[in-house]
């Protein structure tokens, strides 16, 4: 057996990761080849290039490395079209991965593309092409499915390997001990993100969000989790700004830093769906390139950039973008679920909810859409 996946992001590592798991308990001496990271390298896969190749968002920020990008999507058609796998699997990364999924699919190579990109928010016109490069969609979110089937797609709602790993109920005090800190006080977790350019729009205005609340509640405690040494070494020079602000920097940890917070602020992305799973109340915050957020407003048909919101349908937690990302807004935010615990508990029980819909198995019912791709052909 052979399998081609490219994963897009750490996000993606890990959704990978869960799916060969699951393949390898059918096939367990498959060659399992592509992109991915270190979750994924884990599961004994051979990444043909390294993750971070891929982790590139936004339309200005795409067209900067367009040249790289497409010199490795090149050679990963031709190493996968003279190498043909059982089956291709693109996950995420859909500016990246579903042009070679056509190139693929045209190729006589079945193909799957894991976790919808967001057509049902923006740039619905690439509908017709994800028609052309998957004979499958495997979503995360059921209103994603629903979106598909309107549309006549080929499509399987899995669920959230996330849901599945994460408990219903999480205890705040054994996080806290996990990292070494104080079992009592008061805890934010700053999250800022986990590519570049993400943590470069947010960590001034989130350490300056962190004083501001600071100046206010002096018995603030922060906790930064970065995710590798690239973002520290973009991260540090900004504290110097900020002196003798409280706080705790975590190589990784990002997991038992929002599970031991009592609000996490965060980029808005998978991060935000983890909180969520953590039950944990959170401040929504995202900035783009100029150009890319202007390109953006012109095509987003939707009211919610959040995870948690478009889940529910509804505002459960507060979102701000672009000029709307200062520390007055996201402080201010802040403090409302610090002083209002009534309201901490009715999302909460919100939370619980949409984890509840999410937790079926995500991995397990991947792979098994995947093999009956496969046992079609």
């Amino acid at each position: 057996m052979h399998i081609g996946i490219i994963a897009g992001e750490l996000s993606g590592d890990l959704l990978g990761a869960g799916l060969i798991y699951q393949l390898r308990t059918h096939y367990p001496d498959a060659k399992i080849e592509g992109i991915g990271g270190p979750q994924m390298i884990a599961a004994d896969f051979d990444s043909l290039y390294p993750l971070e190749t891929l982790s590139v968002m936004g339309l200005v920020e795409i067209l900067k490395h367009y040249s790289n990008l497409k010199k490795c999507r090149d050679s990963l058609r031709e190493h996968f079209i003279n190498n043909p796998p059982d089956v291709f699997i693109g996950i995420d990364a859909p500016d990246f991965n579903l042009g070679l999924e056509k190139s693929l699919k045209q190729a006589g190579i079945p193909t799957v593309h894991y976790v919808s990109p967001s057509v049902w928010a923006w740039r619905e016109y690439r509908l017709p092409k994800i028609a052309q490069a998957c004979d499958l969609m495997l979503t995360l979110f059921p209103f994603e499915a629903n979106y598909y089937k309107k549309h006549a797609i080929p499509v399987k709602f899995v669920g959230h390997s996330l849901a599945d790993e994460i408990p219903l109920q999480i205890t705040q005090t054994t996080a806290r001990i996990k990292l070494g800190l104080s079992v009592t006080g008061v805890k934010i977790a700053l999250l800022p993100g986990s590519r570049y350019n993400e943590v470069k729009q947010l960590v001034n205005p989130f350490l300056a969000t962190a004083y501001w609340l600071w100046k206010q509640r002096p018995d603030l405690h922060f906790v930064i989790p970065l995710a590798n040494a690239n973002l520290s070494k973009l991260f540090l020079p900004h504290l110097n700004k900020f002196p003798n602000l409280p706080l705790t920097l975590l190589d990784g940890q990002a997991h038992d830093a929002m599970a031991a917070a009592d609000v996490v602020m965060l980029a808005s992305g998978t991060a935000s769906l983890e909180a969520m799973l953590l039950k944990r109340p959170m401040v929504v915050a995202y900035r783009l390139a100029s150009i890319t957020y202007w390109l953006a407003k012109l095509l987003v048909r939707v009211p919610y950039f959040s995870l948690p919101n478009l889940l529910a349908q509804e505002q459960l937690v507060p979102e701000f973008l672009q000029a709307q990302v200062t520390p007055e807004n996201l402080g201010t935010a802040v403090l409302y679920w610090l002083d209002n615990p009534e309201q901490v508990k009715i999302l909460q029980q919100k939370f619980l909810e949409l984890h509840q819909v999410l937790r079926c198995g995500a991995s397990r019912q991947a792979a098994m859409a995947v093999l009956a791709i496969i046992n079609k052909t």
